[in-house]
């Protein structure tokens, strides 16, 4: 085989073949591997679900959006709700901090887990367990609505991790944004309903007949 004259031409020409290979090998392999790789994270999640919010036995509805937050309802085998399951996100020390975490109707923590962080090994880290029941900071049965959901050293209620107060502030930030935006939301909405349809229906007489001021054009307020 007669050796290729070493010029830039040549040289180009090699490295273009060897980049067309490498990308059709990248492709193969990521066409082989996607599909096992979204089955593996749909699995994570399955079982994360079933952590977070402390039973096996239960249902998972298709996932809605709500500002940033992912949100999965959840009930139990006979169709009767357990309440949310939220996806969060909040930055961290090292970059962003995702965390699931279930709360029941009544907007306590179930439990939570760690589906992503950036944060420094053996502080922010362990933020998957600093927070558990049995953690120094358990946040476990605390409700972001009711109690004072910061660390103690901004004169709230859950311990820090220690050397890492940012990671722990970024943390209990993402659980009180997901239940502000979320679990608060939903509350302020099916009370306005209700509260709608109760007032609806008072002071009226069935089939009465409409009086002068029933018939007046309301008042527009800008």
């Amino acid at each position: 085989m007669k050796k290729l004259k070493s010029s830039l031409t040549n040289m180009l020409a090699v490295l273009t073949i060897i980049a067309i290979v490498a990308a059709g090998v990248l492709a193969s392999v990521n066409a082989v591997t996607a599909p096992q790789i979204e089955k593996i994270n749909a699995d994570n999640l399955a079982a994360g679900i079933k952590s977070v919010m402390g039973s096996d036995e239960i249902q998972v509805a298709d996932p809605w959006e709500a500002d940033a937050f992912t949100v999965y309802a959840v009930s139990d085998k006979d169709g009767n709700s357990l309440g949310n399951a939220v996806v969060t996100t909040e930055n961290g020390f090292g970059g962003p901090l995702k965390v699931l975490v279930g709360f029941n109707q009544e907007g306590d923590i179930l439990g939570y887990t760690v589906l992503e962080h950036a944060e420094t090994p053996g502080l922010g880290a362990k933020a998957a367990d600093w927070f558990q029941k049995d953690g120094k900071g358990n946040i476990i049965g605390m409700n972001p609505g009711k109690d004072n959901f910061t660390v103690s050293k901004d004169g709230g209620k859950v311990d820090a991790i220690t050397a890492s107060t940012i990671t722990s502030r970024a943390f209990l930030r993402a659980i009180q944004n997901a239940y502000d935006k979320v679990i608060a939301g939903q509350d302020a909405t099916s009370g306005a309903t209700k509260q709608a349809d109760k007032s609806e229906g008072e002071g009226k007489t069935p089939c009465a007949e409409p009086t002068a001021s029933d018939l007046e054009t309301p008042e527009v307020i800008e």
